[in-house]
């Protein structure tokens, strides 16, 4: 098994692989190793949502970022589907968000965002989805909001970055340190067994703070547990996205349901709650009437990597010629992923960056 890469990359979640995929398609030989499965953590775990974001718009680094990542994703889900067979489930779906529940601005942050919107009495919205309970309120119908299938586009990165031949996985292995040489990472260390690499990049997600401890780098990403719940009423009941504050209402083309997502600051403890999934699934009712007959098909929960300002660190670490972070992008990882696995493939191999990455730097 290959133990040796132009890039050795830590943490095979979305942003890992994704930046896999970009690295082997310029020529670069790659090892992704993962201390589990790759993309079942926090990539696996959310509801796939893509806000609408536009180049000439965005105006904030991060909605840059989600705007390079909106121009990308059509192309790189075709591409995927053509290199593996795999479709992962894109669609411009649209969105209704509830104004009452909604920041004041946020008609006008769209408005921002180049995205989009529609301003919509209670009536409106519930001609647009008749299924929607009553006095719900005005809404918001964000036209452009996609969503994907997480696990399948996970599956599809994996497939695609195989079909490249330049990416070795090494999953089930843990790194617990880099190998490091005056101010050069030569690799990392996996128990008794060293990858060496050209480069490192670490894409450890809520992990990324515990890797980077030994060096002296803490960059305070936590770990904030997301909750969701899937319902299955047997047919298609609504088809637009719905966000009710932090939380939403994801319909797949099949008819099931994504109702998510808690914000817990509850360490590395995994497990969905009683009293969370209550609330989920009152809250789908109470939107949805005709989802009280639904089938509760599955709950679980993902760690999200939260960072102490909302935004991602992308970027070298400091004091290291080639040594990179990719990481804390918290509920944001799916869809600022193309963006951010080509701009962290531009930083590594030497190319000019597609937009600048200094509100995104380690030292900030």
């Amino acid at each position: 098994m290959n133990s040796r890469g132009d890039v050795i990359i830590v943490g095979g979640g979305v942003i890992g692989l994704t930046t896999a995929y970009f690295l082997a398609k310029e020529g670069a030989s790659v090892v992704i190793c993962d201390q589990g499965k790759l993309g079942m953590e926090s990539s696996w775990a959310g509801a796939g949502i893509l806000s609408p974001s536009d180049v000439e718009h965005a105006q904030l680094p991060v909605d840059r970022l989600r705007a390079l990542s909106s121009v990308l994703f059509p192309t790189l889900t075709q591409e995927l589907k053509d290199r593996t067979g795999i479709d992962n489930g894109f669609l411009r779906c649209g969105a209704l968000e509830f104004v009452s529940q909604a920041l004041p601005e946020m008609s006008d942050e769209w408005h921002g965002l180049g995205a989009t919107i529609n301003k919509l009495s209670e009536k409106q919205a519930r001609t647009l989805e008749p299924a929607l309970a009553p006095n719900l309120g005005d809404a918001l119908e964000v036209v452009d909001m996609a969503q994907l299938r997480n696990p399948r586009h996970l599956q599809a990165l994996r497939a695609g970055c195989q079909a490249t031949g330049k990416i070795t996985f090494r999953e089930e292995t843990a790194v617990d340190g880099f190998v490091i040489e005056k101010n050069r990472a030569q690799g990392v260390r996996a128990g008794s067994e060293v990858l060496q690499g050209g480069a490192v990049l670490v894409c450890g997600g809520a992990w990324t703070d515990r890797l980077l401890e030994p060096i002296g780098c803490k960059l305070k990403i936590e770990p904030v547990r997301g909750q969701i719940a899937l319902v299955n009423p047997g047919t298609v009941v609504f088809r637009r996205i719905l966000i009710w504050g932090s939380r939403y209402m994801v319909p797949r083309a099949d008819g099931r349901v994504l109702i998510g997502s808690t914000e817990e600051h509850v360490g590395f403890h995994k497990v969905p709650t009683a009293v969370a999934i209550q609330n989920l699934l009152e809250l789908g009712i109470r939107l949805v009437p005709r989802l009280a007959e639904a089938a509760v098909e599955k709950t679980w929960a993902g760690l999200r990597p939260g960072s102490p300002d909302g935004l991602p660190f992308l970027g070298r670490v400091p004091g290291f010629e080639n040594l990179y972070v990719g990481a804390g992008h918290y509920r944001a990882g799916i869809q600022l992923s193309p963006g951010t696995g080509v701009l962290l493939k531009e930083l590594i191999l030497g190319q000019p960056p597609s937009m600048p990455l200094d509100a995104f730097r380690l030292d900030r």
